[in-house]
C-alpha cells in the first residue's frame, strides 16, 4: 500500500480507537505522510514511508492482495507506541496485511516505528518523529 493510502488507512483506524482524542493528517510539516495522534495523554506524531514491491513502477497500482489478517498482541497506551499502533492495526484485521513487525522490541534498536508487511510484496513504514 502506498504511504498516502496508508496514512489514510491509519486515520480511520485511529479515529475509531478508544481512547485516541484527536487524529490529525500533517500537511505543512517537515515530514511527508504524517499525522498526529492523541493518546493517553500523549502526541505522537507518525510518518509513513513506503517500499514498492519487487519489479513494481511508481506509476501504476499493484494489485490488492488478500489473505489473513496479522496476528497481533494488544499492548497498552502507555508502554511502547509503537507496540500500541501495532496492536491498534491487528485489532482493525486488515486482510492485505501479511505480518506487523515492532522495532522497539528488536534487539540493539530501540527507535520506535514499526514495518508492516503487504500480501502483494510492499510494505509501509510508520516511525514515530
Amino acid at each position: 500500500m502506498r504511504p498516502l493510502e496508508y496514512r489514510d488507512f491509519l486515520v480511520d483506524v485511529l479515529k475509531n480507537t478508544p481512547g485516541v482524542q484527536r487524529v490529525e493528517v500533517l500537511e505543512d510539516g517537515p515530514y511527508p505522510f504524517a499525522l498526529a495522534v492523541s493518546v493517553g495523554g500523549r502526541e505522537l506524531h507518525w510518518q509513513v514511508i513506503g517500499q514498492l514491491a519487487e519489479g513494481a513502477k511508481h506509476d501504476s497500482p499493484t494489485a490488492a492482495v488478500q489473505g489473513g489478517p496479522p496476528a497481533f498482541v494488544e499492548a497498552p497506551v502507555g508502554g511502547a507506541p509503537d507496540a500500541w499502533l501495532a496492536g491498534v492495526i491487528g485489532a482493525a484485521e486488515p486482510v492485505d496485511t501479511e505480518s506487523i513487525e515492532v522495532w522497539s522490541v528488536r534487539e540493539g534498536k530501540n527507535d520506535p516505528g514499526l514495518t508492516v508487511f503487504f500480501h502483494n510484496g510492499e510494505r509501509a513504514f510508520v516511525r514515530l518523529v
